[in-house]
């Protein structure tokens, strides 16, 4: 947004009201609309928690070749997508999908990078050494923090989005707690509320993917009203929020 600056003259000394309209009439807008972050950002989620999670449940895999296999997919996919979509989400003006997205995709990165020295032996795993698996632990109270936090914001927002951090958010207290007190029962438990998240997350995805395909609502997500505001009693010289036309979050 650019705005020409000529010199004071009659127009602009005229009171606030001259004032006013002399600044909106001599306002240029610049915009550079972007599809919300949060539909890549949820889709990496998705399926990089999914596949994890399903692993910690016991669906399948080994501890030789499995960590070799995740590590690409949860680097890639669940790390380097979800943080994009998270720095996107930052210049989107979203405060929540952009902790959220930029935290889980830090985490994907590192776990993703884990997974690999795993795999090659040079780290133990979760499951063969109590150490390693309550330094994991220790970083799931971390994670577990950021996403009650964003649980509560969601609140605000929608339900679907709420949803997910919320079995997000229990799955990784419970995470914690499983590793770091080395008690199996726990982590399945964890293991599969982070399945629920995964599965909300791609609900989520979806939802927000149609409406964005079809304009209007196909899966609901339910969209919290806007809160009336106050109206102010000034006239400001600037346009509401000081970016007309540009809307902020998703």
């Amino acid at each position: 947004m650019t705005r020409e600056m000529p010199m004071a003259d009659s127009r602009t000394m005229g009171g606030d009201g001259a004032e006013y309209a002399f600044w909106r009439e001599h306002t240029h807008i610049n915009l550079s609309p972007v599809a919300a972050p949060s539909i890549l950002g949820l889709a990496g989620f998705a399926v990089a928690m999914f596949m994890v999670a399903a692993n910690l449940a016991g669906w399948f895999g080994d501890t030789a070749t499995t960590p070799l296999l995740l590590a690409p997919f949860a680097f890639w996919f669940g790390g380097v997508a979800q943080f994009l979509a998270g720095m996107w989400s930052y210049r989107a003006r979203d405060a929540l999908a952009t902790v959220v997205h930029g935290t889980w995709g830090a985490f994907w990165l590192g776990y993703g990078v884990y997974q690999l020295f795993v795999g090659l032996g040079g780290l133990p795993s979760t499951s063969a050494s109590p150490v390693a698996a309550a330094a994991v632990g220790f970083w799931f109270i971390g994670l577990a923090a950021i996403t009650w936090t964003g649980a509560l914001a969601a609140m605000a927002e929608n339900l679907a989005f709420t949803a997910v951090l919320v079995a997000l958010a229990a799955g990784s207290t419970l995470q914690a707690i499983g590793l770091i007190a080395d008690v199996g029962v726990i982590r399945t438990i964890a293991a599969y509320f982070l399945l629920a998240s995964a599965v909300l997350a791609w609900y989520a995805c979806s939802a927000m993917v149609l409406e964005a395909a079809h304009h209007r609502v196909i899966l609901p997500m339910g969209a919290r009203a806007p809160r009336a505001t106050v109206a102010p009693l000034h006239q400001a010289i600037q346009f509401d929020h000081g970016e007309p036309g540009i809307k902020v979050g998703q």
